[in-house]
């Protein structure tokens, strides 16, 4: 994979820039130029971004400026050497000789980010560094870099003794995050001390931390500029510092867990200093913390129905001529239960992302409240919104109650008020003309000509392609799910077909078009197959964040036939989710069918004409 990120038209060894930004803007210019990116400004917007957080200058003469950006086409390495250095901030305060940059998709796969890892921990090696530095040739620093073996390290899920834990992290998750977990480890090998080291990376939490791992440990290192989870680490000795500290005082801060120099972690919060207030409070990050909880809901409940509805749409109703006691169970189970839950789990967490867990109790109560009372959706994701905030109120206001009253808050104090509060305005002020709105819209779709069904089809089933999982997808999904709740099944046809198209139309464009794409994306475009099927439009998005300017829009065309063809073809849909698991039970199944089918053609195509061929 290595071989696909670093070429030689990649590699200069005689970079002319006098200063850090020339040098910056010499890179960039290579990676344009290998079109490896669409956009030179915006990409080195985003490196000028990174670099502005925190100097990517390392010591031993290096630099590793690097940024996940929508305009990086393939996951790149780009390589300058400048004879005589330049200062570029480097933690050692030495010239810079040698600058690695690295270019990532925003949604780069696992596999591309974990190859970029090895290759930013490969350069804290002394025997890399020289090698390169004395390379006469760009063939020589190729083989260097393809061929450098690493050891690799096993991640460790064993409650085991170790003499102090870790935990690194960066913005972007690519290389410092890397960086500082190599130093640490290695520095804490030739000093004898048994190191345990967590990665908050792009991928996702590495070699987690146990509970028992961190009950007896002697100290903690959180080296990280990005969230950790901290209230695990309560009443431990935690140095808390930037992820370059790790990289540039291993040493110093593993002594210091050693001897426990650094002060008791009271638990205040549950995210490190360095996460930025923006980070905390951010509307779309509460929305995503509700609507990824409720998934699973929706998920197992919706197809729990939907395997009901094989043996009749009233088969779980007692008093009709089709009932079957296993249809009702199942209705019972996914409908009466997990389906139930689902406003309220939403509304639950999103409090919880607001006010941390004393936020989830109003909240849920809040989205229980709409649920009972005509608010759906719209109300629960208001109620959220209103228990979280209400609870950080809460907070303000007890912060002048006695300590010795601190414990009696997250027990008594912000369930209580938070609780009476939150359920007081619901009652109040927002159940009523939300339920009023929720009835208008009902009748608005029952009343819907033809004509207009198909531009509400054309409209969800675009939507559910532009973000591909983000809020426009949710948005759309949200209101289908809503449409079933209140017994109108046309609308949530179009948004299940057009949420099936991306994956598809990727997967039959990586088999139709091969030339057009890398084997690694071939492989993937297998399994997009499947998520196509399952109606998991995420799938798509590696696709869509490589090449956004050519996925995206094909994908909005097909998604747009499909749905807009399903609502004009008479389909229903009554089940929330299934893809194909579930065309028994959708009215007209065989259009719903053509529809899906067409419009992931449409998308192929528009890809396989769009995209030009790896050279």
């Amino acid at each position: 994979m290595l071989k696909e990120m670093i070429t030689k038209n990649l590699i200069n060894l005689d970079l002319k820039a006098k200063n850090k930004e020339e040098a910056i803007e010499e890179l960039v210019t290579m990676l344009f130029n290998e079109k490896k990116i669409t956009d030179k400004e915006e990409f080195k917007k985003e490196i000028m971004k990174r670099e502005m957080k925190s100097s990517t200058g390392l010591e031993e003469g290096i630099a590793v400026p690097h940024a996940k950006s929508k305009t990086v086409i393939v996951p790149s390495i780009a390589f300058g050497r400048i004879k005589n250095g330049i200062d570029y901030e480097s933690l050692d305060g030495e010239p810079t000789t040698m600058i690695f940059m690295i270019a990532a998709p925003e949604g780069a796969t696992d596999s591309h980010i974990e190859t970029l890892s090895k290759l930013t921990t490969t350069l804290l090696e002394d025997e890399v560094i020289d090698k390169i530095l004395n390379s006469e040739t760009k063939d020589e620093v190729l083989n260097i870099l393809l061929n450098h073996k690493t050891e690799e390290k096993e991640e460790n899920n064993r409650d085991e003794k170790y003499d102090i834990l870790a935990v690194t992290g960066c913005p972007t998750g690519i290389a410092h995050t890397y960086m500082a977990a190599s130093a640490l480890e290695k520095k804490a090998k030739s000093l004898g001390v048994k190191i345990k080291v967590e990665t908050n990376g792009s991928t996702g939490v590495k070699n987690r931390l146990t509970e028992e791992e961190i009950r007896m440990a002697k100290g903690i290192i959180i080296a990280a500029d990005t969230a950790v989870e901290m209230e695990r680490f309560k009443n431990k000795n935690v140095d808390i510092v930037p992820v370059k500290d790790g990289i540039k005082r291993p040493e110093e801060l593993i002594l210091r867990a050693m001897e426990k120099k650094a002060e008791l972690y009271q638990g205040t919060a549950t995210k490190n200093k360095s996460t930025s207030s923006s980070e905390r409070k951010g509307l779309y990050k509460h929305l995503m913390n509700g609507v990824s909880n409720m998934l699973p809901f929706v998920v197992g409940g919706g197809i729990l129905i939907a395997i009901s509805f094989i043996f009749g749409i009233k088969a779980a109703d007692s008093s009709h001529e089709s009932f079957h006691p296993l249809a009702k169970m199942l209705m019972d189970i996914g409908g009466g239960n997990a389906f139930f839950l689902m406003v309220p789990v939403l509304a639950g967490f999103i409090g919880m992302s607001i006010a941390d867990r004393p936020g989830f109790a109003p909240a849920m109560v809040a989205g229980l409240i709409a649920t009972n009372n005509g608010g759906g959706f719209l109300g629960g994701l208001i109620g959220g919104f209103l228990g979280g905030y209400i609870v950080l109120g809460l907070k303000k206001v007890f912060e002048k109650l006695p300590s010795s009253l601190e414990g009696l808050k997250p027990v008594l104090l912000y369930p209580l008020f938070g609780i009476f509060f939150t359920g007081l305005l619901m009652y109040g002020l927002i159940i009523e003309p939300v339920a009023f709105l929720n009835n208008g819209m009902t009748e608005f779709l029952k009343n819907l000509g033809t004509g207009n069904l198909v531009l509400l089809g054309v409209i969800l089933g675009g939507m559910m392609a532009i973000d591909m999982g983000g809020p426009i997808n949710k948005a759309a999904f949200t209101f289908g799910i809503a449409a079933i709740a209140t017994g109108n099944y046309a609308p949530h046809a179009a948004v299940m077909a057009g949420g099936m198209v991306p994956p598809l139309g990727v997967a039959l464009a990586t088999t139709i078009f091969k030339k057009k794409f890398t084997t690694e994306e071939r492989e993937a475009g297998v399994i997009c197959y499947i998520m196509g099927a399952s109606f998991i439009t995420e799938g798509a998005i590696p696709f869509a964040a490589s090449d956004p300017m050519r996925v995206i829009p094909a994908s909005i065309i097909g998604s747009a036939f499909a749905g807009g063809m399903a609502l004009y073809s008479g389909c229903l849909l009554p089940a929330p989710h299934g893809g194909l698991f579930v065309l028994p039970i959708i009215t007209n199944p065989g259009m719903y069918l053509f529809s899906v089918v067409i419009g992931s053609i449409i998308t192929a195509v528009l890809i396989g004409v769009l995209k030009p061929s790896i050279k």
